[in-house]
């Protein structure tokens, strides 16, 4: 990854509070996500970059390091100076149990006796009354198990692996140079401390071949559109024996025909008559969980006013707090109308204009300012 100001990456002042840090990652996430601009490089650098910054900035005390030092105060907390995918993104501590991103396509990871094994990736789509809920959702993936054959050691049924005579099993070498002695990973067993002499025919010594699992993932209340969770372990296995990699889901929040999502509010238009809005009345607005409940539109109401249902919108990821329904009101002017009731609305504007609006009155006043 780019050495990039992270502040400059989200679009954000060094001062941004956590919610504004958030709110850009948030948006940078949607606007280059792979699933909206498929086959650009460029998005899916801009998207992994701003993954990259958020990680950093929405965690107090990397960021106190990065804001005193630059990328050099994150060197040695796996942020800065990567090798790598994997190096870079789990790094960042997780979210919903998984870190905020990972590189795609896994990594090389070495674990203790033998290589660690790939990550893998997939999407999950949800709908919105998932977000409210939780949910759990399992899938079916194609990864590396260990061989059924040779049990995950690699080696031929029948045979096992011998003890590295090059580095004596203990995986590494060592060379004096000058006043230091310097360790390496073993050239000859790789760091493993033991050879197959007879690879497996059905692994070819890998210890793991092709299998389709069934996975449970289950997905948190109050969850974002383009979060991605992990599943540890749930990856491909390892090589002769090492840890098995991790399952990374990208979370896709269906669209909802009536609502949308603000933060943790759920915003819901309902449209309403000029007679209902001036005399006040009560409507039926739909709620995710508990279906209709019945509102009071205050007399007087202006089209575009919102009136807020506490306790409807979506919890945060703690649990502690939940947002609320907001409900936009629309004045809809009807489209057709009969000659009587164009009588009656210009009967009514007659004797309204001997009273204007308090808002029609007061421009036309401005206005009048204006021009004198």
């Amino acid at each position: 990854m780019s050495q990039e100001d992270y502040y400059q990456v989200l679009g954000v002042g060094r001062n941004a509070s956590e919610d504004e840090i958030k709110k850009a990652y948030r948006q940078l996430a949607l606007k280059y996500h792979p699933d909206k601009n498929p086959d650009n490089k460029e998005a899916e650098t801009m998207f992994k970059s701003a993954a990259e910054a958020y990680g950093v900035l929405s965690d107090q005390d990397k960021r106190r390091k990065y804001d005193q030092f630059g990328h050099e105060g994150l060197r040695g907390s796996g942020v800065s100076g990567f090798s790598g995918f994997d190096d870079i993104f789990d790094a960042f501590g997780d979210i919903f149990g998984g870190s905020i991103f990972e590189g795609m396509f896994g990594g090389g990871r070495r674990g203790r006796g033998g290589k660690r094994g790939r990550n893998l990736r997939c999407d999950m789509k949800i709908e919105l009354v998932d977000v409210i809920t939780g949910v759990e959702k399992t899938l079916e993936i194609s990864r590396k198990e260990p061989c059924g054959d040779c049990k995950g050691s690699g080696a031929q049924p029948g045979t096992s692996p011998i003890t590295c005579v090059y580095c004596k099993g203990r995986g590494e070498i060592q060379k004096s140079q000058g006043f230091f002695m310097v360790r390496s990973a073993c050239p000859k067993c790789g760091g493993q401390g033991r050879v197959i002499d007879t690879p497996c025919r059905k692994c070819k010594g890998s210890g793991a071949a092709p299998k389709t699992a069934t996975i449970s993932v289950k997905i948190p209340s109050g969850i974002e559109d383009a979060t991605r969770l992990r599943v540890t372990g749930q990856g491909e296995a390892g090589e002769n024996g090492g840890p098995a990699g991790d399952l990374y889901c990208d979370i896709h929040v269906s669209p909802h025909p009536i609502f949308e999502r603000h933060g943790n509010d759920i915003v819901c238009d309902i449209p309403i008559t000029f007679p209902q809005a001036a005399l006040g009345c009560e409507v039926e607005a739909p709620t995710l969980q508990r279906g209709k409940k019945i509102i009071k539109i205050p007399k007087g109401s202006q089209s575009g006013d919102v009136i807020a249902v506490k306790n409807e919108g979506v919890p945060d990821t703690y649990g502690y707090t939940r947002g609320n329904l907001l409900v936009h009101i629309t004045v809809e002017t009807p489209v057709k109308i009969s000659s009587r009731q164009e009588a009656l609305l210009r009967e009514f504007e007659d004797l309204n204009h001997k009273n204007a609006n308090p808002k029609q009155k007061n421009f036309f006043q401005k206005m009048r300012n204006y021009f004198s």
